[in-house]
C-alpha cells in the first residue's frame, strides 16, 4: 500500500480515538455536575427566607450590627416602681400590657449609646404622643431617642418608624395580649409561646428577663431589615428563675 494512504488511515484512526475519549470523559463528569447542582438546590431550599416586606420599607440604618426590640410588661413596671412609676403609663386609666421599652442598636459584643447626631436631642411632644399606643411615656420616648436612637444613623422620624415596624414584626402570643392576671409564670413557657407565635424566631434570638419578683421584659433580636436572628450575648441575660409574677394592670 502506498505510504500516502497509510498516513491518511493513521490520521483518520487517531481522530476517531480522540472523539471516543472525549465522549467518555463527558459521560464521567456530567453526573458529578448534576449531583453538585442538586446539592446546591437542596441547600437553597433549606435556607430561611427573609421577610421582603420589611426589607423594602425599613429605613437604612448604620453603625451597628443588629437591633434588640425590648417589650416591657407594663403592669410589672408599675407594680415594681409604685409611686415613682410614670403616670402616663401607670395612672392614665388605660390598661397597658406589653409596651415598648426601646429599640436598641447592638454590636455583636456590647452596644453604642449617646451618640453624636445632627438630629435634635428632644422629641416634639406631638411626635411622642403619636407613639403612646406602643410607648406611653413621652419622657421615655425622648430618653430612648437620645441614648439609643441617636446611634442608628437614622433621623428621628425614621427611627420611630423603624420602631413601629419592629413592633408589627413581633407577634404577641394571644394569651398575653391583654394585661389580665396570670398565675405564676415560668419564663421558659413565655419564651416558647413567643417562638410559637413567631415562626423563624430562634431560641437564642429571644430573652425573657425578670427581677426577684416580677417578669419584666421580652427582648427579641432583629436584623437591620427587621428579620429574626440569633444573639447569644442577649440570650445570656434570660431570667433563670422557674416562676415569677406577671401581675395585671391596676
Amino acid at each position: 500500500m502506498p505510504i500516502g494512504k497509510l498516513v491518511r488511515y493513521a490520521l483518520f484512526a487517531g481522530l476517531i480515538g480522540i472523539s471516543i475519549l472525549t465522549y467518555l470523559r463527558e459521560q464521567q463528569t456530567e453526573p458529578e455536575t448534576v449531583s453538585r447542582q442538586s446539592a446546591d438546590d437542596e441547600t437553597a431550599e433549606e435556607a430561611p427566607e427573609p421577610d421582603p416586606s420589611t426589607a423594602a420599607s425599613t429605613p437604612a440604618a448604620s453603625g451597628f450590627d443588629y437591633y434588640v426590640l425590648a417589650l416591657s410588661w407594663s403592669p410589672s413596671y408599675c407594680a415594681a416602681e409604685g409611686p415613682k412609676a410614670n403616670r402616663q403609663q401607670c395612672s392614665s386609666g388605660r390598661p397597658y400590657g406589653f409596651v415598648v421599652h426601646g429599640l436598641w442598636p447592638q454590636y455583636e459584643r456590647g452596644y453604642p449609646q449617646d451618640c453624636d447626631t445632627s438630629q435634635p436631642r428632644d422629641v416634639p411632644y406631638s411626635d411622642a404622643k403619636r407613639l403612646s399606643d406602643i410607648m406611653p411615656s413621652a419622657g421615655l420616648v425622648t430618653y430612648e431617642w437620645r441614648k439609643h436612637g441617636s446611634c442608628t444613623g437614622l433621623t428621628q422620624g425614621d427611627y420611630f418608624s423603624a420602631m413601629r415596624r419592629a413592633v408589627d414584626r413581633v407577634s404577641i402570643p394571644p394569651s398575653y395580649r391583654q394585661p389580665a392576671p396570670h398565675p405564676a409564670v415560668n419564663p421558659l413557657v413565655l419564651e416558647q409561646a413567643f417562638m410559637s407565635a413567631n415562626p423563624g424566631l430562634p431560641k437564642d434570638g429571644i430573652a425573657v428577663t425578670c427581677d426577684r419578683e416580677y417578669l419584666r421584659e421580652v427582648r427579641v433580636c432583629l436584623t437591620k431589615d427587621l428579620n429574626f436572628r440569633s444573639c447569644p450575648e442577649v440570650e445570656r441575660s434570660s431570667c433563670r428563675q422557674r416562676s415569677v409574677e406577671m401581675p395585671a394592670a391596676q
